[in-house]
């Protein structure tokens, strides 16, 4: 059975394939979601199946870019629902009330781990700190800022070693102000048993944090992160249009989303450059798009080494046709900001944040950057969780049905024709207000920072 005809391809219901709707000629171009996938290699004949034996990519090199404003701008919503919130000292909210154990190295690692099993605080391990230089090292501090600064964390205990580049001393010049009522520090070189220093210094962040209780707060408030990993030929079609049209709700009530994975918007960047709210920020589009490129190229890889292994099993050919799935989930309203390495959401309505592909380091760019809740639609599966609750979206029905202790929402009835916005956004507020997700009730929350140079 075929479904979705979309120009002159058809997306078969049984495998997110594609086939032919009709005969396409050597050299023409495959449309899908109205754009260009790439071309045909050989002829194609109506009903044939269209993959990577009879398909290839039109994209190659780096694109001129030119600033074309659109007029349109999204509804703004009267009535903005509550959720049930931690108001914070500084003024920012969170709909989580934990303890995070932050390291400054990964030397400590088994350290953090045995204070997060006898406390019930959340350790968040990693390699770096260390042996790191320049910017290397500096996008390591940025991301640790952020999670540190994140306002699900009740109370933070700051855990390092002593002889690391990235020391506590160091490590809080880059922190900047913060609250010692919330922020806590240990250095293991100084102290004679730091299981038990760590364990007094998470009691005193635990009665700082009981002080908290959760009261409403406007969904204006609130920072979702948009992400999806093993994408199927279904994921353009069912889950990330619904998460699209969740953000544009989301926007439309004052509250902010972000979009990341840079090199998922490669063949579908201009459609995020017309909806640029100015000339600057679409300057920052460009600017982030061509600056991973280059990255790519200092590295000697091809721009356009995308799908995945996975992508392509599930129907995904090229990656013009990855990323005009995946920009669909950013939905229609104007990008209002670009983020760096690091960077916290500044703007509420739509931002664009850099970062590559890979699952762990996109969802922890996205919680260093003070996303409350992540999105993440998903056609192959996948247990991966962030700090913050990462909500699985299956994009068919047999994912949601074989791995139901991964997902959280079924998008597939999307295929029969409903509209499932207001019952995402529903539980999105019930997420807010405190109701665990899957990666939450099974303990699925790690980090993975960004590593761009040289180890000593």
């Amino acid at each position: 059975m075929l479904i979705n005809k979309l120009d002159n391809v058809e997306i078969a219901l049984s495998n997110g394939h594609k086939y032919a709707a009709r005969d396409i000629k050597t050299g023409e171009n495959v449309i899908k979601y109205g754009n260009p996938i790439g071309h045909a290699t050989a002829d194609i004949k109506k009903g044939e199946h269209v993959h990577t034996h009879n398909m290839k990519t039109n994209l190659s090199g780096v694109i001129e870019y030119s600033y074309v404003p659109s007029a349109d701008h999204a509804k703004q919503e009267s009535d903005v629902p509550t959720f049930m919130g931690y108001q914070r000292d500084n003024g920012d909210v969170g709909i989580r009330n934990d303890i995070f154990i932050v390291n400054t190295v990964g030397c400590v690692n088994k350290i953090a781990e045995q204070l997060a099993k006898l406390t019930g605080a959340v350790a968040f391990t990693h390699p770096f700190g260390c042996s790191q230089l320049g910017d290397d090292q500096k996008t390591t501090q940025l991301i640790l800022r952020g999670i540190v600064n994140h306002p699900n964390a009740g109370g933070v205990l700051v855990l390092g070693l002593g002889c690391e580049n990235n020391n506590i001393s160091v490590f809080s010049q880059v922190l900047g102000e913060y609250d010692p009522n919330r922020v806590k520090f240990l250095n293991c070189q100084d102290v004679e048993n730091e299981i038990d220093e760590g364990l007094a210094l998470i009691e005193e962040l635990k009665s700082y944090t009981n002080k908290f209780t959760r009261t409403p707060i406007p969904v204006s408030r609130l920072r979702v992160g948009l992400k999806c990993g093993g994408s199927d030929g279904y994921s353009g079609i069912t889950a990330n249009p619904l998460v699209g049209r969740v953000s544009d709700k989301l926007v439309s009530m004052g509250a902010s989303t972000v979009l990341t994975e840079v090199p998922e918007m490669f063949g579908a960047e201009h459609l995020l450059m017309a909806r640029a709210a100015s000339k600057e920020v679409f300057d920052s589009i460009v600017e982030l798009i061509n600056g991973f490129k280059e990255y790519y190229e200092r590295h000697g890889q091809v721009i356009y080494e995308n799908p995945s292994p996975g992508n392509k099993a599930g129907g995904i050919t090229t990656l013009e046709e990855k990323s005009l799935g995946c920009v669909t989930k950013a939905g229609s309203s104007q990008v209002v900001d670009v983020l760096d390495y690091g960077d916290t959401v500044r703007k509420a309505g739509l931002s664009l944040l850099a970062g590559p592909g890979n699952d762990i380091v996109a969802i922890t760019n996205l919680f260093a950057a003070g996303a409350h809740i992540i999105l993440f639609t998903t056609g192959r599966g996948t247990p991966v969780g962030s700090g913050v609750p990462t909500v699985k979206i299956a994009t068919n029905k047999e994912l949601a049905r074989h791995k139901s202790s991964w997902i959280d929402f079924d998008a597939s009835p999307v295929l029969d024709g409903h509209d499932l916005t207001d019952s995402l956004l529903e539980y999105i507020v019930r997420v807010a207000s405190g109701e665990q997700t899957k990666n939450e009730i099974y303990g699925y929350k790690e980090i993975s920072i960004f590593k761009d140079g040289v180890t000593l």
